[in-house]
């Protein structure tokens, strides 16, 4: 059972919402996410999971705070 727990515990993901230049949105991954990279411009996060940061990626659609793909 410890074995299990463990397992899950190392397994959880987390996700961002990363806004380019382009004003275009993606959620990605948080081993995707570089602190470094020039053309991220807003990142919001983090969520626990994919479904998640796309709920909130839709409503920064409709808040005009992002464009879609």
């Amino acid at each position: 059972m410890l074995a299990n727990l463990s397992l899950i515990m190392t397994n959880t993901q987390t996700w961002y919402i990363i806004k380019y230049q382009s004003e275009i949105c993606e959620v990605v991954p948080s081993q995707q996410v570089k602190e470094n990279n020039p053309d991220i411009i807003k990142k919001w996060g983090t969520f626990n999971s994919q479904p998640e940061g796309i709920a909130r990626r839709v409503g920064l659609i409709r808040a005009g705070k992002c464009q879609t793909q």
